[in-house]
């Protein structure tokens, strides 16, 4: 059976992880610290923080904001739960909005319309690892019209003066816009490190800081290291030097990143462009290939003229079809043995928040793409037999289920 996304673990990685186990830092300490200036230089921006997940670094980056009970966040209908989850956790509303007709990002016309004197802060999707429309996006909360809505609560909200945009980059670390590294294009940006990431830390995430001023990023970095430690004015590393004694300053979460995975990220991180992208490039342009002359497929949109995906996922969409037969579609690919997905489910067609009012028949082009596409598996090890493999299984299994191009 060929897997959907299995890690990439070598002897590197492997020596490295070794090497950290028996230093004896296995907690927050130097390498983390190293992994975050590399990834702040690699990324664009003055400062970032690592975390325990993307899923905490959000969440963290609301809660700093100031995201309470009556506040609106904007999020796509087409993500996975955590980008509307951490909205919930802090009491606001995650107000959703549909996907372009083209593209699996977030309509940013609908984005302005959605805009509300509650709206707090919007969070763009890089779905697949196709940047969204950061240009427009930022011309929506630098519009002055738009910010005379803006109703600031906090500190942090007045010094901004309009909507924070928090880009959920879990997809796209080393895509581009504009020629623009994703993570200096928003005002915050967070990555995600999990498992089935380009670039894995087996768990874990980043928060990348590029606020303009009056914010001193570096400060808030501090401050987001203390909020990730429980509220400690010190972490395991800083309390070393010999002065022990520290204070808590407020009531914080655990959410900090250890050594152990900061090792994983070191290496990846140093071959990440050279390697594991141009891998990942090397299989989406074997797939468009193969599918973009059939008729029977719409090929997704991995690089035009202003952005270039970080090929994260291969969201094939199958024309003409239902969702009951896409995903009889995917059990026939299972039965000859590949591995396949589906990315996302949009928000409202789950329980949780079908109950809280949501309904899946205000966002037709979430519902269209969602309803007939396969997401093929990309990843590092993948081989160009395999890859063969996975596009033939794939077209026995429409051509059995709908017939010939």
């Amino acid at each position: 059976m060929i897997p959907f996304s299995p890690p990439r673990m070598d002897d590197k990685i492997i020596a490295e992880v070794t090497d950290t186990l028996k230093s004896g830092w296995i907690t927050t300490g130097p390498k983390t610290k190293r992994f975050e200036k590399q990834l702040a230089n690699y990324a664009q921006v003055p400062a970032v923080l690592c975390t325990s997940a993307a899923t905490t670094g959000l969440e963290l980056i609301l809660r700093w904001f100031g995201v309470q009970e009556g506040d609106e966040v904007i999020i796509p209908a087409y993500t996975y739960c955590a980008t509307a989850n951490v909205v919930l956790h802090c009491g606001a509303k995650p107000v959703m909005v549909d996907c372009l007709p083209d593209s699996f990002n977030l309509d940013p016309e609908l984005v302005k319309k959605a805009i509300t004197a509650r709206t707090k802060a919007i969070i763009p999707v890089d779905i697949g690892g196709f940047p969204a429309d950061y240009d427009a996006l930022n011309a929506i909360i630098n519009d002055t019209e738009i910010q005379k809505y803006f109703n600031p609560n906090t500190e942090e909200q007045r010094n901004l003066k309009r909507i924070l945009l928090l880009s959920d980059a879990a997809h796209s670390l080393g895509a581009k816009y504009q020629g623009k590294s994703i993570g200096s294009l928003a005002d915050i940006t967070v990555f995600s490190f999990h498992a089935v990431k380009n670039l894995t830390t087996a768990e874990g995430g980043a928060i990348a800081l590029s606020l303009p001023k009056p914010f001193d990023n570096e400060a808030i970095y501090k401050w987001l290291n203390i909020l990730s430690l429980h509220g400690q004015s010190k972490d395991a590393l800083a309390k070393t030097t010999g002065n022990w004694r520290y204070d808590v300053v407020c009531a914080g979460y655990k959410a900090n990143m250890t050594d152990i995975q900061a090792s994983i990220g070191l290496v990846e991180l140093e071959r990440y462009d050279s390697d594991t992208l141009v891998r990942r490039k090397h299989i989406v342009d074997a797939y468009h290939a193969a599918f973009c002359e059939d008729k029977r497929f719409e090929i997704p949109v991995t690089d035009t003229e202003s952005k270039q995906s970080s090929y994260h996922l291969y969201q094939l969409q199958i024309k003409d079809i239902s969702e009951g037969e896409r995903d009889e579609i995917i059990q026939k690919i299972f039965k000859l043995d590949v591995s396949v997905n589906v990315h996302f489910q949009p928000l409202p067609l789950f329980s949780y928040y079908k109950n809280l009012g949501y309904k899946m028949q205000n966002y037709p082009h979430a519902w269209t793409h969602y309803s007939r596409e396969i997401s093929l598996p990309v990843y590092y090890d993948l081989t160009d037999a395999q890859v063969k493999t996975v596009i033939s299984a794939v077209k026995q299994a429409v051509e059995k289920m709908i017939g010939n191009d």
